[in-house]
């Protein structure tokens, strides 16, 4: 198959990049900053120069391609400021209404588009898991801040703009994905690990808040499984079935990387490391509680359901590298 990328550099581009690559599939990465393939390296994704917001040339790697999976958007590993914010939605909204406006104009149009969300758009909440059928939509929790609404507001625009493109050969699919965990430098994984080898892995702000991921693999693995089935439009979870408290979350972290104790953290010591860390506490504080229903209900099975075998399982692959 030929799978288009659109914001395809990042780490959970990198992640599909080098799996389907490697299933032998013909790979094409829009992005901003194109670089030269490696001379013989046979299984490398190609790369084509887009803009994230008008249509170009790059319009015609989509005419005639299999599958679009949309990743654009401005990464939230970042202060929560105005003025990223803003850049947080316009790239997301941008991105997929002119990814929307390729389809619509290619004479072959892909049979799926795969467009990523998140799953910051549910509830900040602690007293049930949040699917696709009954989860609750964030924007009006009382006593978190305000700029979390806007978290959930980027989040809804994002699949409203995939939802109002005009594609009616292709499928369109949302992808709300929880933190994709990799032994990959630089992701989240990488981050937590390195705080819990320095002794600062323990609780946040009492750790009962909610985290939600998915494996590296299973990720991929759902990405194909999506890809194949046709009768799965719409909104899908993407997050390991098995989410839990963000305490236990990093005593297991803890116990895979063979650390005895972790410093805990209050919410003001939390705003200071996220400081430091030029990220936001909106990550290590809002209850993600998000379970897949859909994929699950489609008969789609995860090889790392829990927590404790997958963190064990990404340090080992870690170590190896």
């Amino acid at each position: 198959m030929k799978i288009v990328i659109p914001g395809g550099t990042g780490q959970v581009g990198k992640i599909l990049n080098r799996a389907l690559t490697a299933d032998g599939h013909d790979v094409v990465v829009l992005t901003r900053s194109p670089a030269g393939s490696p001379v013989g390296s046979p299984a490398y994704e190609r790369q084509v120069r887009w803009d994230g917001s008008t249509l170009g040339d790059w319009a015609a790697e989509i005419d005639g391609s299999d599958v679009v999976i949309n990743l654009a958007g401005r990464s939230v590993s970042c202060r929560y400021t105005r003025e990223n914010l803003e850049a947080m939605m316009s790239s997301r909204v941008d991105s997929a209404r002119v990814v929307g406006e390729a389809i619509a104009a290619a004479a072959r149009p892909p049979r799926a588009w795969l467009q990523m969300s998140t799953a910051t758009i549910y509830a900040h909440r602690f007293d049930a898991a949040n699917n696709e059928h009954d989860g609750v939509i964030g924007g009006d929790e009382h006593g978190v801040p305000d700029y979390w609404a806007y978290s959930v507001k980027i989040a809804k625009n994002w699949e409203d703009a995939q939802e109002q493109a005009v594609t009616p050969q292709t499928r369109k699919v949302a992808l709300r994905s929880a933190m994709v965990m990799s032994p990959d430098r630089g992701g989240v994984f990488d981050v937590l690990s390195w705080l819990t080898r320095l002794g600062l892995g323990g609780p946040v702000a009492g750790g009962q808040q909610y985290v939600s991921w998915i494996h590296d693999h299973d990720f991929v693995r759902a990405i194909r499984f999506l890809i194949s089935r046709d009768d799965l439009p719409g909104a899908v979870n993407l997050a390991a079935p098995g989410p839990l408290p963000q305490r236990e979350f990093m005593r297991k972290l803890r116990s895979a990387w063979r650390v005895p104790v972790g410093l805990p953290a209050t919410r003001h010591m939390a705003e200071i490391g996220a400081l430091a860390l030029k990220s936001d506490t909106e990550l290590l504080l809002k209850s993600r509680r998000v379970v897949p229903g859909r994929l699950i209900d489609a008969g789609f099975v995860f090889d790392h359901p829990q927590w404790p075998t997958a963190a064990a399982d990404l340090a080992a692959r870690r170590r190896s590298e």
